[in-house]
């Protein structure tokens, strides 16, 4: 396939996948959010930054590594299969042994059965992710996207029984080890490669040049994500945690699943034509500009029916969620540069200069933290926007300095899409104050005005951005109907 056809194959598989299965997970984690309490989602939580934490090193960047190597043989993947299970059972262990430790810091007993039990996660993950990987380097998504859907159908159904039945926060443990244990599987039953009796230190030496920075870097990002839940976790209450991690949810949706999409497919694509310094350039300022696009859109408008949303949703008894969604969709804006930013640096095997910028920004979590201890979780969140804007600002500059895209054009490519953006989330925000209706019907007509105004004042502006989306979205679509 040409280069155009790989990434709208790859995006549309990705974005398809991605969007039934966020679908599934949004309806499923309405109904658990309904027969559990904010509680028993912060129980959870609070186990869950213990085994984030754990990824990076799983990983230990040998993924990111083999996507751009040109060529890799069985001696690669195999020699990086076997030292990622190691690793996994090694990691598994520690959290183990460590479970009684995590309980006492949270000062909730029932921690310990729960990390060891949800611990597994680890080593299933670990099994299944050189598949996942080749897979990426063939801008294999369609497959991808079927082990996902069905790992989300079958582990969403069984948590939805075990929380009807009572199990309460056993549910979610539960869920989540079968959503994991699925799709390692079914990865191992598709795809063709399977590992070999080999294991090479030289192939490890030689993608840790690369990869070990991409570890450090990957480390800091786990913390810096996680670290918030751990003060909340720790500073305030199982239930606070709980409420901050479902506004956080809805806010990831709109955000981080997007621009994840698109990163996964843009890397290998990028990384393809790593050679051509001009067609790299124009293809990666239009993948930032639609990307922002529609996140831009998402968030100003997530902001705006954050009340009528989680009212209609998840009840009453989530309340309190509702400012935190308002707040943190400010913060789910920036994360598409981060994004983007790292997989461009990562495509000119900058992962030394992706380190030094992490270790730089990450650092300004700090006096957020120090803020959120102080003064409470909403003044928390308000810092966290402001150090998001000032990551975004210094990611933007180092990584267009390789391409010679600087920070000021890339504000002003943007600058249509946040005016947009933001007049149809106001126009949203005020409708919220004039309708006196049950919050369902509220939803629902902000909703569809939203969807409206955004799309007929793109048309009416000629917007690049969506009429670049709106341009791939009809060329598969006449593609299909050619079929």
């Amino acid at each position: 396939m040409s280069l155009k056809q790989k990434t709208v194959s790859g995006l549309t598989w990705n974005f398809t996948g991605t969007f039934i299965d966020q679908a599934i997970a949004f309806v499923v984690g309405i109904i658990l959010a309904r027969l559990l309490t904010p509680r028993e989602y912060g129980l959870v939580g609070m186990v869950t930054i213990f085994i984030i934490l754990t990824e990076p090193f799983i990983n230990s960047g040998f993924s990111q590594a083999l996507i751009r190597k040109p060529k890799c043989t069985q001696t690669d993947f195999s020699t990086v299969f076997f030292f990622n299970f190691f690793v996994g059972i090694l990691l598994y262990a520690i959290l183990f042994y460590s479970a009684p430790y995590i309980s006492i810091f949270f000062e909730e007993p029932q921690l310990t059965k729960i990390t060891r039990v949800i611990g597994l996660i680890i080593i299933l993950d670990a099994a299944g992710l050189i598949q996942t990987t080749i897979l990426t380097r063939e801008v294999n998504f369609k497959l991808q996207t079927k082990i996902k859907i069905i790992s989300s159908i079958i582990s969403g159904s069984i948590g939805i029984l075990l929380a009807y039945k009572g199990f309460g926060v056993w549910s979610l443990v539960y869920k989540k080890i079968i959503s994991s244990a699925l799709i390692s599987s079914l990865l191992w039953l598709n795809n063709r490669w399977k590992p070999r009796l080999i294991f090479s230190f030289s192939v490890i030496k030689e993608l840790f040049g690369f990869s070990s920075k991409l570890l450090l870097s990957g480390i800091l990002d786990k913390v810096y994500y996680n670290i918030y839940n751990l003060v909340i976790g720790k500073y305030f209450s199982a239930k606070e945690l709980g409420l901050y991690t479902r506004a956080k949810n809805f806010k990831d949706i709109g955000s981080e699943q997007v621009s994840d999409i698109i990163s996964r497919v843009a890397f290998p694509i990028l990384s393809s034509i790593q050679g051509e310094p001009k067609r790299l350039r124009e293809n990666y300022i239009k993948i930032v500009t639609s990307t922002m696009f529609i996140v831009l859109s998402l968030m100003f408008i997530l902001c705006a029916v954050s009340e009528s949303l989680i009212l209609t949703l998840i009840g009453e008894k989530w309340a309190d969620s509702i400012i935190y969604l308002q707040l943190l969709s400010f913060v789910g804006i920036f994360y598409p540069m981060y994004s983007l930013t790292r997989s461009l640096l990562f495509v000119y095997g900058k992962s030394g200069l992706n380190l030094r910028l992490q270790i730089l920004t990450k650092a300004m979590a700090i006096p957020t933290i120090v803020v959120g201890v102080i003064y409470g979780i909403k003044y928390m969140i308000i810092a966290m926007i402001l150090t998001a804007f000032l990551e975004f600002l210094v990611k933007a500059y180092y990584s267009g300095k390789l391409i010679g895209y600087s920070v000021f054009s890339l504000l002003k490519d943007l600058s249509s899409s946040f005016l947009l953006a933001l007049s149809v989330g106001a126009c949203l925000f005020v409708l919220q104050f004039l309708l006196h209706t049950p919050p369902v019907i509220t939803l629902v007509v902000q909703g569809i005005s939203g969807a409206t105004l955004l799309i007929g004042l793109s048309e009416l502006f000629k917007l690049q951005a969506y009429l670049f989306i709106k341009g791939v979205i009809y060329d598969k679509l006449s593609e299909l109907i050619k079929r």
